[in-house]
């Protein structure tokens, strides 16, 4: 199904001139956001823009909207960083990190005796410190702030005889 030919409204001869100065700029996405909005105001739509542009006529379709929404405005590449600052670990918690983690997660309910990191993220969730799980790599950044070591848990096998250190060091002949 073809979507609807969505063009640029009609410029004003100040956007104009703007457009046409965006197109001789040093940065990239000035100049490529310029060439799309001068090529829909010929009325050529998303998909020959594309074609001639170099881009999807999604991404044409997108700058023709942050036109309506910005103006002129939509020459100037965005931030990517994230709006949500709840995604973060909040610094106020870092001793309360530091602290967990000489205790076992036995402790805690949980089934090992061994911190891994998401682990770590999941009993801080539980206990309210953070409004969800956090992925691993905020925890690793808090943890290395502290100064923590962590490595990868290793697993050593043992037994539960009582006699195993002692029948572990003897030679088996």
């Amino acid at each position: 199904m073809n979507k609807p030919r969505k063009f640029v409204r009609t410029l004003t001869a100040a956007e104009r001139r703007a457009l046409e100065r965006g197109r001789k700029s040093a940065d990239a996405f000035t100049v490529r956001r310029s060439q799309i909005l001068l090529a829909s105001a010929g009325r050529m739509g998303p998909a020959e823009v594309g074609r001639v542009v170099g881009c999807t006529a999604q991404a044409v379709r997108n700058a023709v909207r942050a036109f309506e929404t910005d103006g002129l405005g939509c020459l100037a590449a965005k931030s990517h960083a994230r709006k949500d600052p709840g995604r973060v670990w909040d610094r106020g918690r870092d001793e309360d990190l530091k602290d967990l983690l000489p205790r076992r997660p036995r402790a805690f309910g949980k089934p090992t005796s061994l911190w891994t990191l998401a682990l770590v993220a999941e009993v801080c969730h539980q206990k309210g410190w953070t409004s969800r799980v956090l992925s691993v790599e905020p925890i690793r950044q808090a943890l290395k702030r502290l100064g923590v070591g962590w490595k990868r848990a290793k697993h050593w096998i043992t037994s539960p005889d009582p006699e195993y250190v002692k029948k572990k060091g003897v030679g088996t002949g």
